[in-house]
């Protein structure tokens, strides 16, 4: 329970956006409401039923084509004739309606990565998507959470959408990582602590000291996974960090939100960032938690490093310091997923595609691929694989008989490189660099 004072009227972060998207004063947990939109996005397999919905609905304009966003990424490049078909009616739908921001293979990227390049999302928006891993945006400070798809027609024809809002858990952070710890075992860990229904339609709410140890790379992979502990969205506090990040990447000027002093919370977790393990998830839960040091030794078939979770920047250094000069163990996959373009440029750049190939790892076009089972990666009955993906449900990743267990870039690495369950102080002698691994500008 919150072990707090608490004032009637205060707000967390997220009541405060919805309060002012509602055009209302104060709202409170449960209340419904109507909200204004400030993005709405679909990918090729959301939006098709989507456009499908909102034609029924004798519809013939969005609401505004500068805020909708669409995005071919599950199953592009397309892998059959179904999925060509459900992308080009996407792609029709575009241009049909002049929508600004459609990216087209080549430009594309994995949606929940892409959208805050691109600085399509800033602090103080409210977003929705047609994917449950929408919250990711709360990483910069906005409401952002997933849809479904009639629930993204109607919006992409009104703009609008209706909302209960959401009470709240407080997560406060203290300390730093050590090691190879990163954002996605901080999350791993957090998950492991409330449970996958621990945060049912709650607002997950960072705050303390630790924020500001914790890099952007690493705060959108925390947000991303908020959805794993069953919460309505995940938020972090809006600081330099934030908004050197949206500077950066063109993002409009952000609209600031703070949860106010009294603002009750359901409950506080304590997370002390120095403490929190190399973590992994065993099949069939992102909760099914383990530090690193108790499984090793798991017999494995394939490694994925990539998604909308870790497939950037900072993830595929990671994987490249622990990947240089080695080899991925015979008998072994090794498939790397950069986020978007421009992050596979950037790894051509830095030399890391290379030491990929070069340790027999195999490099893909941005795409969510094997995430949800969809292609460039389907496991087989009785296989297993390490992944830095963000589920591990049966069947998750192919055959209802196949596993997956969930890890940062550093363990899968590792792993790829042991060629079974492994911790990176095993198979690399190497300090991680976080000034390196993070740039320490964002």
């Amino acid at each position: 329970m919150n072990d707090t004072a608490y004032t009637e009227k205060a707000m967390t972060m997220t009541q405060k956006i919805l309060a002012t998207k509602a055009g209302l004063k104060a709202v409170e947990a449960g209340q419904l409401i109507e909200a204004k939109l400030d993005l709405v996005l679909g990918n090729d397999v959301t939006a098709p039923p989507a456009i499908g919905e909102f034609e029924k609905l004798g519809c013939t304009r969005v609401f505004d084509p500068e805020k909708v966003a669409l995005v071919p990424d599950h199953f592009t490049p397309n892998k059959d004739i179904k999925t060509a078909e459900q992308t080009l009616k996407m792609r029709q739908f575009a241009r049909a309606q002049n929508v600004a921001h459609y990216f087209e293979v080549g430009q594309m990227g994995i949606e929940h990565a892409l959208l805050p390049e691109q600085g399509l999302v800033t602090a103080g928006e409210c977003i929705i998507g047609a994917d449950s891993h929408t919250c990711t945006y709360g990483a910069v400070g906005a409401f952002a959470t997933g849809v479904g798809s009639t629930d993204l027609a109607c919006a992409i024809a009104t703009g609008t959408t209706w909302f209960k809002v959401p009470s709240a858990i407080r997560v406060e952070l203290s300390g730093t990582p050590r090691g190879w710890v990163s954002g996605k075992d901080v999350v791993l860990h957090l998950i492991g602590r409330i449970g996958v229904d621990g945060a049912r339609y709650k607002s997950l709410e960072f705050s303390g000291a630790g924020v500001g140890a914790l890099h952007m790379d690493e705060r959108f992979t925390i947000a991303n996974m908020a959805i794993e502990a069953g919460a309505k969205n995940g938020m972090f506090p809006v600081d330099e960090r934030t908004r050197t990040y949206l500077a950066y990447v063109g993002a409009k000027e952000p609209v600031v939100y703070a949860a106010d002093p009294g603002a009750f919370y359901d409950d506080i977790v304590r997370i002390d960032l120095g403490a929190v393990p190399l973590t992994v998830s065993l099949p069939h839960l992102p909760s099914n938690t383990r530090a690193i040091e108790e499984v090793e030794g798991m017999p494995i078939d394939q490694v994925v490093i990539g998604s909308c979770t870790n497939g950037r920047i900072s993830d595929l250094r990671v994987a490249a310091q622990i990947l240089k000069g080695r080899t991925v163990a015979k008998g072994l996959r090794c498939i790397i997923f950069p986020a978007t373009q421009r992050i596979y440029l950037e790894a051509l750049r830095e030399g890391l595609i290379e030491t990929f190939i070069e340790a027999g790892a195999v490099v893909s076009t941005p795409t969510c691929g094997p995430c949800l089972g969809g292609h460039m990666g389907i496991l087989a009955k009785g296989e297993r694989a390490v992944s830095t993906t963000n589920r591990n449900f049966v069947g998750r990743m192919g055959h209802t008989q196949s596993e997956v267990i969930l890890a940062g870039p550093a363990v899968a690495a590792a792993s790829a490189v042991a060629g079974k369950l492994a911790s990176p102080e095993k198979v690399s002698d190497a300090v991680p660099d976080r000034a390196w691994l993070y740039r320490m500008e964002f």
